[in-house]
């Protein structure tokens, strides 16, 4: 573990087992399917707390990022990975495409759709969009046998907009059409809807030709706001 976060890892450690409620806990672990154990620390408090514990240290480097995250990863409470995502999103500007197997090790550990989220439509998607000799790894990840990896790449474009390489989301969402898990699912609707945000016009075109190929609740999601 690095310098940087062998001083912040015992200060967060500090902090949020001061701010731990066991009652509110249950009721973190119970939203979450009981996948994870939590301290009981609801967002608001768990950020203010992080500032304190950020207080006085330099901005990260890549090599920091990654000894942070991998340490909040190794911690049970999920608090900790939470952090570690709003962390990562702070300095997506910091990490290089070296950085990506860290990505994928965050993504497939520990995988949820509240830690994956952030790092598929904000740190991913930020890094692909700075470094498009990755798109080739979102190709990949698009047809890969893990789930979370799928959502990741039909997600990262969510926040481009008018740069959405349309061509690209709409083939990753006729190519899992079939997909049989909920989370796939839920993202092509979702990464659709969004981009109908930009583009209705293109989205009612797709849904209307290939994209009747979708789940219904693909299409559901897509349409819901054209």
């Amino acid at each position: 573990m690095g310098a940087l976060a062998g001083v912040l890892m015992p200060r967060l450690g500090a902090a949020f087992s001061s701010a731990a409620d066991p009652v509110r806990a249950v009721g973190a672990a119970a939203y979450m399917r009981d996948q994870f154990p939590f301290l009981g620390i609801d967002a608001p408090r768990r950020r203010a707390l992080a500032r304190g514990a950020l207080a006085g240290l330099p901005t990260p480097s890549q090599s920091d990022l990654h000894d942070v995250a991998v340490a909040c990863w190794a911690r049970d409470e999920r608090e900790f990975q939470h952090f570690a995502c709003d962390y990562l999103v702070r300095h997506v500007t910091v990490p290089d495409p070296s950085f990506l197997p860290t990505l994928t090790f965050l993504i497939t550990t520990k995988s949820w759709w509240d830690s994956v989220d952030p790092l598929a439509t904000r740190v991913t998607g930020g890094l692909v969009r700075r470094h498009p000799s990755l798109v080739a790894t979102m190709d990949a990840w698009s047809s890969d046998p893990n789930m979370w990896l799928v959502r990741t790449a039909i997600l990262h474009q969510l926040h481009y907009g008018a740069a959405t390489d349309e061509e690209r989301l709409f083939g990753y969402c006729v190519a899992q059409a079939g997909h049989r898990d909920f989370f796939v699912r839920k993202a092509i609707g979702w990464a659709l809807r969004h981009y109908a945000r930009t583009d209705p016009e293109a989205v009612r075109g797709f849904l209307s030709g290939p994209g009747k190929a979708l789940s219904p609740l693909s299409i559901r999601e897509a349409a819901k706001h054209l």
